[in-house]
């Protein structure tokens, strides 16, 4: 007899139950979110103080608070202490004023240019709970914030990343509205820049997920038992999308499902870096096993097939680590001692700074230092900004920069 809910009509059958429990649990998140976000309220993104913004421009602190003091620049808030604040969008304007200018010794706007390629970097685990999402969020926010134009796909029906980004799938969404309109069969497909949101981050903007998505992964079988005819084959269908969009953009993050399906297979084809999120232990990296080998076999009939497998990078990050953990750290080294350079040197440490802004469908970079204790926000910043940073600098070094 199920006791734990009681104010729900005990259906008899077991699909009426669990499709209640939906109704009832999706009824309560949308009034939670109501809470959070009332209807007439978008979610937004707060302003940074003149030092944190100093460090996502690359600049020193002084320097910028000397720009504002010459009107130089966009007009910023300023408290009544003088303290200057900057949203995502002032950040932007001082880095093309500052190109402008044409006294830089660098370029502050990173966008691409000539023949540097967009970098598509797919985030794949085979498990959940790897970090997958949180991996993909914050390393799109990040890029963005310094600057890059970013697109971040949400390919997992769970559809987190866009829950993350205030849109929740069974009520924000209609049809056609995902990945999945861009890349269907038939004569219903979409044009991909008609399905791309704006985010409340200046430079990132997003395709979000609902369970539409596994309509790909049930009618590719179908399409390809039938002929496909002009349709194209299903792992060429994401990169020709992206392809339309491609002048718009600098780097798009792809979140993928944790499973190896025709969405997962079409991401790593159309990736030119792909990035494996994995927690150190070790029924966590047997899996990870599982899945290379699966996708290595699959991978290979694709490339057979005239896939292009052609990848900048591949790195495995090392997600959710403590480094005070005896196994870990020697999971950590045998990775290390089978994977060499393609493990990333810096690991992404488990913080409760990281769940707890969770808990209110926000990222690190969205929450203030002031909502926890100085030395956890300060710990779990450094090493996001180290692991960013590493996979910038692979980037970087993918266009030939320095």
């Amino acid at each position: 007899m199920v006791t734990s809910t009681a104010r729900i009509a005990q259906p008899s059958a077991i699909h009426d139950l669990v499709g209640a429990h939906a109704r009832e649990l999706s009824s309560k998140l949308q009034a939670h979110r109501l809470q959070l976000y009332p209807p007439e309220a978008h979610k937004s993104l707060r302003k940074f103080t003149s030092g944190e913004a100093a460090k996502f421009i690359g600049v020193n602190d002084g320097y910028l608070r000397r720009l504002s003091l010459e009107g130089k620049g966009p007009e910023v808030e300023v408290g009544p202490q003088g303290r200057r604040l900057y949203s995502a969008a002032d950040i932007q304007g001082v880095r093309a004023y500052l190109d402008s200018s044409g006294k830089a010794e660098r370029r502050y706007i990173p966008a691409r240019v000539g023949a540097e390629h967009l970098q598509v970097i797919s985030v794949v685990n085979f498990k959940g709970g790897s970090g997958k999402t949180t991996t993909s969020a914050h390393l799109a926010q990040y890029l963005a914030l310094h600057g890059y134009r970013v697109l971040a796909i949400d390919l997992d029906p769970q559809a987190s990343l866009s829950a993350l980004h205030g849109v929740q799938p069974e009520f924000d969404l209609g049809e056609n509205q995902t990945l999945y309109g861009a890349i269907r069969y038939g004569t219903s497909r979409r044009e991909m820049k008609d399905i791309i949101r704006k985010t409340y981050f200046a430079n990132l903007d997003l395709i979000p997920a609902n369970l539409e998505l596994m309509e790909f992964e049930h009618e590719t079988p179908k399409a390809l038992a039938a002929g496909l005819g002009d349709e194209g084959m299903f792992f060429t269908r994401m990169d020709s999308a992206l392809a339309t969009v491609a002048d718009r953009y600098d780097v798009v993050v792809i979140d993928c499902p944790p499973q190896l399906g025709f969405l997962t297979m079409s991401a790593l084809c159309a990736a030119t870096a792909v990035l494996v999120t994995v927690h150190p232990q070790m029924l966590d990296v047997m899996s990870m096993c599982q899945f290379l080998i699966m996708t290595s076999d699959l991978l290979g009939v694709i490339a057979s097939a005239g896939g292009n497998m052609g990848y900048d990078w591949l790195r495995y990050l090392v997600t959710r680590y403590e480094p005070g953990d005896g196994p870990q750290n020697q999971m950590v080294s045998f990775m290390r001692s089978i994977f060499g350079e393609h493990v990333l040197n810096y690991p992404m440490l488990k913080s409760t700074a990281i769940s707890d802004a969770g808990i209110t469908k926000q990222t690190l970079y969205e929450v203030t230092r002031d909502q926890f204790t100085r030395a956890t926000y300060d710990r779990a910043m450094e090493a996001l900004d180290n692991v960013n940073g590493e996979i910038e600098h692979l980037i970087r070094a993918s266009w030939g920069r320095a």
